[in-house]
Formats: C-alpha cells, sequence, structure tokens
C-alpha cells in the first residue's frame, strides 16, 4: 500500500524538528568534507584522521546508555535544544581558531570528545521524539523523511563544502556548521512553546495513559533499574539483539574504511583532489535518497529480514570495489549504489524498532542500539587507520567489503531474520 511520504510536512511540529535537522546536517555535511581535508593537509596521517573519529566516537559510546536513560526521564526536546547550543558554541570556537590561524590538531581532538558527549544525550532524544510528536498514521512517511534528511543534504553538501574550500577555505566551512547548530536550536523552541506537554519528562506523559508514572530521578540504583528493563526488551527481541551484534562488526567492517581510508584513496590512489572526495559523498547520498524515497512510498514493507541482510551483502561488494578499480567514473556509479542498498536496511530497521519496542522504552533502546551498533568503531577506525598507512587504502577496502558480506550471510542464515516480514 502506498501513502504520501511528504504528508508528515503538513504536521507543523514535525515541519519544524525536521527542518530544523535538516540544515543542521548540512552544516555537518561541509564540517566533515572541511575537517577531512584539513586533516589531511595538516598532518599528512590516516591515524591522525583515525584519532580524531575515535575521539568523537569514545565518549558517545561511554554516556550513551545514561543519554538513554535522561532521554526517557527529562523532556526529549529541551535535551536537544541545549545540545545543539553547546555544539554551536564549540564549533564557533574552532571557528575562530581556525581564522586566525591557530587552530591545531589537539583542538580538533578535544572538540571531538566534546561532540560525542553531546551526541550520547542528542541521538536518543531525536530519536525517541520523532514518534512522540507526529501522528501515528503519519510515522512511515516520518521515518523515510528524517533518514532522507542526512543523505539529501549530503548529496549538496560535500559539493558545497569543496567550493568554499576552494573560495574561502575550512574555517569558512566550520562556522557555517556552528551557524547551522543555533538554526536547529531556534527550529525546535517554537514546538515546546506550542504543546506544552513537550516539557513535561515522556514517564509523565506515559501516566496519562494508564503507564507507570517515574519522577525525573537519576538515582545510580533507578539507572540501573531503566537499563535492565532497556536490555529486556533488547533481548526479548531476537531480531534486535542478533542485528544489533552482526551491525557491531559491519560498522567495522563497512564504514570505517568509507570514512578514515577514503580521502587517501582518493588522493593517493585516483590521484583526485577534494572535489572528487566530496563527489563520491554526494552520489552515495543522492543514491541513499532515492532509496528512500522509493521504500517510503511504502506503508508495509514484506520480507524485511532478508531484504534488509541481502543489501547489506551488496554493501559489501560495493566497499571491495572501491579497492579494486581505479576508474572514476566506474567508482561514482558504485558509490550511488552504494547509498541505495544502504538505505534499505536503514528504513527497515528504523520501522522494526518503533513496531517492536513500546514508546516509554524508546529513548534505552535506541541508546542499547547505538551503543552496541557502534561500541567497536573506534577499534575499526584505528584498524583502518593502521592498515591504510601499513598496505594502502585499496587492501583495507577488498578486506572490509569480504568481511561484510561474510557477516551478512551470517545474519542471514538465522530463522529470526529469514522469517521477519
Amino acid at each position: 500500500m502506498k501513502l504520501n511520504l511528504f504528508k508528515p510536512l503538513t504536521h507543523r511540529p514535525f515541519a519544524l524538528l525536521w527542518s530544523g535537522q535538516t540544515v543542521s546536517r548540512l552544516g555537518d555535511s561541509l564540517f566533515r568534507i572541511a575537517l577531512a581535508w584539513w586533516v589531511l593537509e595538516k598532518t599528512g596521517s590516516a591515524t591522525a584522521m583515525a584519532t580524531v573519529l575515535v575521539f568523537s566516537s569514545v565518549p558517545m559510546l561511554i554516556f550513551l546508555l545514561i543519554g538513554g536513560v535522561v532521554t526517557d526521564r527529562f523532556p526529549r526536546l529541551r535535551i536537544m535544544v541545549l545540545s545543539d547550543l553547546f555544539s554551536g558554541l564549540v564549533l564557533t570556537v574552532v571557528t575562530l581558531l581556525a581564522f586566525t590561524g591557530r587552530l591545531e590538531v589537539w583542538h580538533i581532538y578535544i572538540a571531538s570528545i566534546i561532540f560525542g558527549f553531546v551526541e550520547a544525550f542528542f541521538s536518543p532524544a531525536y530519536t525517541a521524539t520523532i514518534p512522540e510528536i507526529t501522528p501515528k498514521e503519519m510515522l512511515p512517511g516520518a521515518n523515510s523523511l528524517t533518514s532522507l534528511s542526512q543523505p539529501l543534504t549530503s548529496v549538496i553538501g560535500p559539493a558545497i563544502g569543496a567550493f568554499i574550500i576552494a573560495l574561502g577555505g575550512t574555517p569558512t566551512a566550520f562556522g557555517l556548521d556552528a551557524l547551522s547548530f543555533f538554526i536547529s536550536a531556534a527550529c525546535v523552541i517554537p514546538i515546546l512553546r506550542s504543546h506544552p506537554e513537550l516539557n513535561l519528562p515522556p514517564s509523565t506523559s506515559a501516566a496519562g495513559s494508564g503507564l507507570q508514572s517515574t519522577a525525573p530521578d537519576l538515582g545510580l540504583r533507578t539507572v540501573f533499574q531503566d537499563l535492565r528493563e532497556g536490555f529486556k526488551a533488547v533481548i526479548a527481541s531476537p531480531w534486535l539483539w542478533i542485528t544489533i551484534a552482526i551491525f557491531a562488526v559491519v560498522n567495522v567492517t563497512a564504514f570505517s574504511p568509507l570514512s578514515v581510508s577514503m580521502p587517501f584513496l582518493v588522493k593517493t590512489n585516483l590521484h583526485a583532489g577534494v572535489g572528487t572526495l566530496g563527489l563520491f559523498s554526494s552520489v552515495r547520498a543522492a543514491g541513499f535518497v532515492i532509496g528512500a524515497i522509493w521504500l517510503g512510498s511504502y506503508a508495509k514493507i514484506r520480507r524485511r529480514g532478508p531484504f534488509g541482510y541481502i543489501s547489506t551483502v551488496f554493501t559489501g561488494i560495493i566497499v571491495a570495489i572501491f579497492g579494486l578499480t581505479t576508474n572514476i567514473p566506474v567508482l561514482v556509479v558504485v558509490a550511488f549504489l552504494g547509498g541505495m542498498v544502504i538505505s534499505v536496511f536503514g528504513l527497515i530497521w528504523t520501522n522494526t524498532v518503533q513496531e517492536l519496542v513500546p514508546r516509554e522504552m524508546l529513548g534505552r533502546v535506541a541508546s542499547i542500539d547505538a551503543l552496541g551498533s557502534y561500541v567497536l568503531l573506534p577499534v575499526g577506525y584505528a584498524i583502518a587507520g593502521w592498515g591504510t598507512n601499513l598496505l594502502g587504502a585499496p587492501p583495507v577496502f577488498v578486506i572490509g567489503g569480504a568481511l561484510t558480506i561474510v557477516l551478512a550471510l551470517l545474519g542471514l542464515s538465522h530463522p529470526a531474520i529469514r522469517n521477519l516480514d
């Protein structure tokens, strides 16, 4: 059955939330391209690039579970506003340092640690807010639009970022990302003003539905009780815990090369510049957009388990191809197809999590999902950086792609995955 993908944008709270996040993600896409090129030119080291990513991911992983508990006990939109404002201030400092020529790698390391900490609270709050403010009948379309916003901005963001770097340097790109955080916060504030109930903790709202009410108490014992409930919800569903476990490794094998090794593949093996790096990011995002629009037009996707895992097999094939050819036009097509297959699993996962998890526990489960999925990423970043310096980028892509294929087939062998409809 088909639905109107853009209908959720007629619902003002979701439209504001989505618009603010789309602007923020556009700023992030500028920042990622600028940061990768700044580190490459400043250090010439894949290890330095990996270290930046490790410093941003480790604090996020450490605090994600606490972030999930906070999300289920305090007003989620307030958490998002504070997170955006704090991130905007940190990036403003980075921008000023860059404009004055005083920015050093250790400044980026510190900023990355702060961003990782803030993301531990923002990410579960954002995930749990969408079903809270969106009518149920609009939720599939809202999830598709949410999945679309990042790749949609990534279509134009890298190209804009490369142009800005060539014209005004990396400091300008940093400054635009800082501005985007303030715009995102400004979009959330009207939702709080027009919907006073969203200023209440989610547990208080749940009490009005006959669920057990809990005060926003963050005592150690209460935190452990809340986390235990979240883990029980995950373990009760084989689809959830098996997929989280497998993608803890897939995120290492497939996405560490794309994050760490790609700038070095472009510069050293393809003998190209930041424009080509931006092009790969843009066409991959365009593929994601096309895939998400296609899937988002359906209210129900059948055979979701096999469909999602087979798409992951193709993700592995696509990652490996980046290490097997230096033909840029071929790699542009491959990057586009890669974005399409990644979108398939992402949308299937988001919809099934929201179906299987009670709404009052969604923040905790989202944080457990993020922790499980990304817990090995710091190791993956370090291995990709080490491997790129030792072997070069192409073998890192080939090995990572092959391992991704094996992991996806392993998951597909379990009945809980094959039988999910």
